[in-house]
Parts: C-alpha cells; sequence; structure tokens
C-alpha cells in the first residue's frame, strides 16, 4: 500500500463528503498530473474505485431513505450499459490495431471535466426551480407525474441520457455524479433533491462496474492503486460529510468548478 495514494484518498473523500462531487472528476486528474498514471490506468482503477464507494451510498437510501426511483435506473442503464459496452469494443479494437487511444481519452476526460464543471455551477439554479415546483415523494404517487415530457418521450429522454453518460463515464470516469444530478434535475424537476441523488447513485454503480471491469480487461488497473485509495478515502468522505455543513456552499461550489474547468482546458489542449 502506497501511503501518498492513501493521502490522495482522503483529500478527495474529504472534498467528496463536503462538496457531494463525484470522486472520478477530482480523483482521475490527480492521478494523472500528480502521480503520471496513463490516462487510461487512472480512468479504468477509479472506475472501479468509484463502484464499490457508490454501492455504500445506494444502501443507505435504499434501505433507510427509500429514495431509489428502479424505474428511472432502469431506463438510463438501458441506455448506459449497452454504450458503456460498445465503447469498451472500440476501445479494445483500437488497442489491437495498435493505434494510440490515449488522447482520446484525454480529450474525453478534458471534455467531461468541462462539463461537470458547468453542471455545478447551474446545479443551484436548477435546485432552486424544483424547489418551487411540488414534489413527487410518495413512491405509490404516479410516477409519470414527476417528469418534464410526456411518459412516452420521458422515457426515450431518459434511455438517451443514460447512453450519453455511458460513453462518457467509459471513457474518462467522470460524469455519473454530477452530470447525471443535473440530467435528472432537467428531466424530472418536481422529484425530490434525495431521491435525485439516489437515483443516480444507483445507476452510477452498474455503469462504473461494467465500465471499470472493461477496463480491467484491457489492463488499464492498478490494484495497488485501488486499495490504497480506498483506505484512505472512506475516512476521508466520513470527515468530509461531518464538515459539509459548517463549509459555506455559494463559495466551496464555484472554487471547484473554476478548478475543474481549469484542468479541463488543459487536458482538452494537451
Amino acid at each position: 500500500m502506497n501511503l501518498l495514494y492513501t493521502a490522495s484518498g482522503f483529500v478527495v473523500g474529504l472534498l467528496v463528503g463536503v462538496t457531494g462531487v463525484g470522486g472520478g472528476s477530482l480523483m482521475t486528474p490527480l492521478l494523472v498530473f500528480l502521480f503520471g498514471f496513463k490516462p487510461a490506468v487512472a480512468v479504468g482503477t477509479d472506475l472501479l474505485y468509484a463502484a464499490i464507494t457508490k454501492t455504500a451510498g445506494v444502501f443507505v437510501h435504499h434501505g433507510k431513505h427509500r429514495s431509489v426511483d428502479w424505474r428511472i435506473v432502469g431506463w438510463l442503464a438501458l441506455g448506459s450499459l449497452p454504450f458503456a459496452g460498445a465503447t469498451l469494443y472500440v476501445l479494445k479494437h483500437l488497442m489491437t490495431v495498435g493505434k494510440e487511444i490515449t488522447g482520446m481519452i484525454t480529450f474525453t476526460l478534458g471534455v467531461a471535466l468541462l462539463l461537470t464543471a458547468s453542471a455545478l455551477l447551474i446545479r443551484s439554479v436548477l435546485l432552486k426551480l424544483a424547489a418551487k415546483a411540488p414534489q413527487v415523494d410518495d413512491e405509490h404517487s404516479n410516477p409519470d407525474n414527476a417528469g418534464r415530457f410526456s411518459p412516452r418521450w420521458e422515457k426515450i429522454a431518459t434511455v438517451l441520457t443514460g447512453a450519453v453518460l455511458g460513453v462518457l463515464v467509459t471513457l474518462s470516469s467522470v460524469g455519473a455524479g454530477a452530470l447525471g444530478t443535473v440530467a435528472l434535475l432537467f428531466l424530472y424537476p418536481r422529484m425530490s433533491t434525495l431521491k435525485i441523488v439516489g437515483t443516480d447513485l444507483a445507476h452510477a454503480i452498474p455503469l462504473t462496474a461494467v465500465a471499470g471491469l472493461g477496463h480491467l480487461s484491457l489492463g488499464n488497473f492498478d490494484w495497488q492503486l485501488l486499495v490504497s485509495l480506498l483506505v484512505g478515502s472512506i475516512p476521508g468522505i466520513w470527515v468530509g460529510s461531518h464538515l459539509s455543513a459548517k463549509i459555506p456552499e455559494q463559495f466551496l461550489r464555484p472554487a471547484l468548478a473554476t478548478l475543474l474547468m481549469i484542468i479541463g482546458v488543459k487536458f482538452v489542449l494537451v
């Protein structure tokens, strides 16, 4: 176990606990820039790291809060999982013919970071708009009442959203958290924030697991790194969640979004 990796896991876990931002948008750039990992290895390791850490969160949301809409999770997965598989197939084919895939992964990572930074900036606006709309919390209520579109187009829009997330997350390990939450806030403005977070978290688990296992099969993985990150991040998330109420979110989120935007531009221009 590497203590530097563990310390980095603690810092990222701390920030995740305080801000609620997915670890991928913070962890992957850190692994590439600070420790010099190849983007593909950083992405692959972070995906399985995310699948493990998010599982604990879903147990809380589903078991304690009953805040997972499994119907929407299914629609998202209908788009994300096949497209994640297709993306992995393309990556494998590019590796087979000897083409350089690092540039594609790096560029996609940069784009995903820029989108995540934008999502952080508009998330508060969407939350305020959602708070003004009547929310649907009762699991026995008509689920179609929570959507922005008609039931037919709602399903299509959700599946397409899942497809976009499937490609982005598989290529960059970024997007399952912030981008997924913002997409759901737009699609289901009358759904409670708690249920939005729980649903997005539940969908992220199979997506990051499938994408992570795919990268593992391609050799884009580091076991020592994964264990070290988990050892550090779990207490970091615990400490951060307790500090979150004491740190002004209106200052922290814009600062974090600015940082992600700067890193995203750097990745895109590499």
